[in-house]
């Protein structure tokens, strides 16, 4: 049988579908536009309309970048695996219905971003600047055993012109078992950025998720031995799409410290030449 979990904001939501066999799961979008993602696993994603997206997938999070499909607000999506697999859905509250299409994989830019210690690498595949939705964002971040990303602490929960985006956000998590086969597990922060704002300090194993409201998250901390892979869906209500953030003052003086260290030698997690991408 399927097995659905699902995580809402007001604003933004997820839904991770885990697939046997032959197994298959159907969802109005209702007022959401949402992203198809697999996480393990390839797909068939198809509409109320009759359009219909092969997703080739990967074999783990962990492995290469996915091919994902979109579909729009006020329809009804099915998601049908022959092999099996998991699949994660992001979602955004949206205004206007856009057409749905495919993402390929080969079009992903893939960043490496801080740089020791901080090192990790982000996957744009529905950055605000590299695939057209109406409000969603989402993007993955690997980050190798043992180092810190999302940091410095950073907020985007007011608006700001030019400065900081209002978005709120969920991290969905998937930690890489050790050399031995050990399970893997991380730790996830959130710090008020106002009075009765959101505090967590959580640990994360594969299948967890850290709902943000509001509040400066960060770190997210990989235990060392275990790479740690996230999902970051983002949306809020205003009409721009952008992803403006406002570092922690206390701690926004790491970045000044990255040009003077080498992005960790693990990175990037996947093979450039193979994937066809940097």
């Amino acid at each position: 049988m399927p097995n659905t979990t699902s995580h809402t904001l007001p604003h933004c939501a997820l839904h991770i579908l885990t697939l046997p066999a032959g197994g298959s799961h159907t969802f109005p979008t209702a007022d959401h536009e949402w992203i198809v993602l697999p996480l393990g696993g390839s797909c068939t994603v198809s509409t109320a309309e009759g359009e219909t997206f092969q997703l080739r997938g990967r074999a783990s999070v962990f492995t290469a970048v996915t091919d994902f499909a979109y579909v729009p607000r006020d329809t009804t999506v099915t998601v049908t695996s022959p092999e099996g697999g998991r699949f994660a859905a992001a979602g955004a509250r949206c205004d206007n219905r856009l057409p749905a299409r495919h993402g390929a994989a080969d079009q992903v830019p893939i960043e490496l971003r801080g740089s020791g210690t901080c090192s990790r690498q982000v996957n744009n595949f529905a950055a605000a600047d590299t695939f057209s939705c109406d409000r969603l964002i989402a993007v993955e971040v690997l980050t190798p055993g043992g180092n810190w990303s999302s940091y410095p602490p950073h907020k985007h929960d007011e608006h700001h012109p030019g400065e900081e985006s209002q978005l709120e956000e969920i991290y969905y998590f998937e930690i890489a078992d050790g050399p031995t086969g050990t399970p893997g597990l991380g730790y996830q922060r959130v710090s008020p950025s106002r009075p009765g704002g959101t505090e967590v300090l959580a640990e994360v194993r594969t299948g967890d998720a850290v709902l943000i409201p509001d509040g400066w998250h960060g770190p997210s901390i990989a235990a060392p031995g275990h790479d740690m892979y996230y999902l970051n869906v983002m949306a809020g209500p205003r009409a721009e799409r952008e992803w403006l953030i406002r570092d922690h003052p206390d701690h926004a003086w790491i970045r000044s410290t990255w040009p003077e260290q080498k992005t960790d030698p693990r990175l990037p997690l996947y093979n450039e030449s193979r994937e066809g991408r940097k």
